[in-house]
């Protein structure tokens, strides 16, 4: 393939921008382009100075920060003696991935776009700003920003005449080879991956702590619709530490029924045992994958099998169609299980706001799991992957661990002891607030204000007698709001509004920060309207005014959000 090459990176959250930017790579493979693709804080940055081309793939991570997998990077770029032609030969583009319910919507990107425009960088085109809240997903924003993006690269690098564009139709090689091995190993590598050494620090992605449950209590009534876990772990020698607002993040596996379906779809056999060979240098085989691997662990602890599929999943797989006149095609290709790892995605982590303190549950960490399960036109009904999995888990029954590693959280607590909080957590958004308010209470700070809402105060009312207990002691004071007990719907946002006079003087007059988590659906906007309207009635503000006051609570962190879609 003819140079320069095209570099991509990425800095990805949830794995999001990991699979944009894949897309991009083969998109620019199909153009005859040499294309890397690496996570920003893999790639050393000082190369960057000699990159011709590069596009930027980021996410925004909770309050406009950079995800961690870019966060060394960004350091880096923002230091005050890099010189103004650093990267004057640098042609770029940044695609942002954001969701505009946060007030900081894609706030890397664009900070990004700029700060690259300052080191001497030309911009291809401006910064794409693909949006989650979009009725039909970032792809709204992507799709046509690719389109132009691809005419720009291609007016300065033409294909080679005598090659021509790849079309759709036919399949790039795959990323890997499996060589299946005629036996088993003697040792079992999978077992020896799991264990592993000792890790040089705190258990992490690639090194994750398995933490052994000790807990997993169904929370809401037997009536009640949504089935939701409280469920606690040991962490006991495991180097982890976190505070009110922080994550953790778990690999889930999928259920071994599934597992079992798919071997005997593909027509595989879970017991054969294979090794991954990656087509071209420099490529990693996926470091969660042991060598040798068996079919069974890379179906059941590393394909997301019940996923959504892709639409880069039905490209390919329209490329590799049995059909009688597709045969002569695939002959020239190897093997269709050289694309298991094309077709089908990682499972990726979830993470899940950690419902306790280390200061009130030593050793322990809690979290508060909506079990995922709906129909949809399909047969069978979907099912969250890592809630579903977690659910399925008895302690009770034996020895149970999951593997589990924690980070910040986008959420961050105001460490003054007479510095008020007002935290609104809907449902399971409540979760960190638990952390939150456990935290503030064994430190002896005080004005801690919770607004919760649920539908009914017999079903789903999380965490009741603790709440009514911190109240009863003072260290608490709680406003309930149960939608579906009064002919009228009430929400959190009527509370904030019935509380005005409260709500203005915590905010205006003593300071206090203002914390909202839950679904991001609907309801932030409209506790963000309810506030307006408080500050405009109780502060006297006109709507622009009170708007700028909202915008100055977001920009010095005393509003602070986490949503989820």
């Amino acid at each position: 393939m003819p140079s320069p090459g095209l570099l991509v990176l990425f800095g990805s959250q949830t794995g999001t921008a990991q699979d944009v930017s894949e897309r991009l790579g083969r998109e620019a493979r199909r153009r005859r382009l040499d294309c890397r693709v690496q996570a920003l804080d893999s790639y050393s940055v000082v190369n960057l100075i000699s990159e011709p081309l590069v596009i930027f793939v980021c996410a925004t991570a909770g309050q406009g920060d950079p995800p961690d997998n870019m966060k060394n990077f960004w350091r880096f770029i923002f230091r005050k003696n890099l010189p103004p032609t650093s990267l004057c030969q640098m042609d770029f583009a940044v695609l942002g991935l954001g969701d505009s319910s946060y007030a900081k919507f894609n706030f890397v990107a664009k900070k990004l776009h700029r700060r690259l425009l300052q080191l001497g960088g030309s911009a291809l085109l401006p910064a794409c700003l693909g949006d989650d809240q979009h009725e039909l997903g970032p792809d709204a924003a992507i799709d046509p920003w690719l389109h132009d993006l691809w005419e720009k690269v291609l007016g300065l690098y033409p294909v080679p005449p005598d090659l021509g564009v790849i079309p759709p139709g036919v399949p790039l090689p795959s990323k890997f080879t499996l060589r299946f091995l005629p036996e088993a190993p003697k040792m079992c590598s999978e077992e020896q991956h799991v264990a592993g050494a000792d890790p040089p620090g705190p258990p992490s992605e690639q090194q994750p702590f398995l933490a052994p449950m000790v807990t997993n209590q169904r929370v809401t009534s037997p009536s009640h619709f949504q089935d939701v876990r409280l469920i606690e772990f040991d962490i006991t020698g495991s180097g982890l530490s976190f505070a009110a607002g922080d994550v953790v993040l778990i690999r889930p596996q999928n259920q071994a029924s599934h597992v079992q379906q798919f071997c005997q779809v593909l027509g595989l056999d879970p017991d054969q045992y294979f090794t991954l060979l990656p087509r071209e240098p420099g490529v990693p085989c996926p470091t969660q994958l042991p060598q040798p691997c068996s079919v069974r662990h890379l179906v059941s602890h590393y394909l997301d099998v019940a996923s959504v599929p892709r639409r880069s999943f039905f490209e390919l797989l329209a490329c590799l169609s049995p059909h009688e006149l597709e045969r002569e095609k695939l002959l020239q290709f190897s093997a269709p299980q050289d694309y298991l790892l094309d077709l089908i995605p990682p499972i990726r982590p979830r993470a899940f706001s950690i419902a306790s303190s280390l200061l009130a549950h030593p050793s322990r960490l809690q979290i508060l799991v909506a079990v995922v399960h709906y129909r949809t036109r399909l047969k069978e009904p979907r099912r969250g992957l890592c809630s579903s999995w977690l659910a399925s888990l008895d302690p009770g029954r034996g020895s149970v661990q999951v593997p589990l590693w924690v980070r910040p959280g986008s959420l961050t607590f105001p460490e003054t002891p007479d510095t008020p909080v007002i935290m609104v957590g809907p449902g399971t958004g409540v979760a960190p607030f638990r952390a939150a308010v456990q935290e503030r209470v064994a430190r002896g700070q005080t004005g801690n204000f919770l607004f919760f809402g649920c539908r009914w105060r017999d079903r789903d009312f999380y965490w009741e007698s603790e709440w009514l207990e911190l109240e009863r002691k003072g260290c608490l004071t709680l406003f309930t709001a149960f939608s579906r007990e009064q002919e009228r719907k009430a929400y959190v946002q009527h509370r904030l509004r019935e509380l005005g006079p409260l709500v203005w003087d915590l905010l205006d007059r003593r300071g206090a920060y203002f914390y909202l988590a839950g679904n991001a659906k609907g309801m932030p906007a409209d506790v963000s309207e309810a506030l307006t309207s408080v500050f405009q009635e109780e502060g006297g503000l006109s709507g622009p005014d009170a708007a700028n006051y909202l915008a100055r609570l977001q920009r010095t962190m005393r509003f602070q959000s986490e949503t989820w879609a």
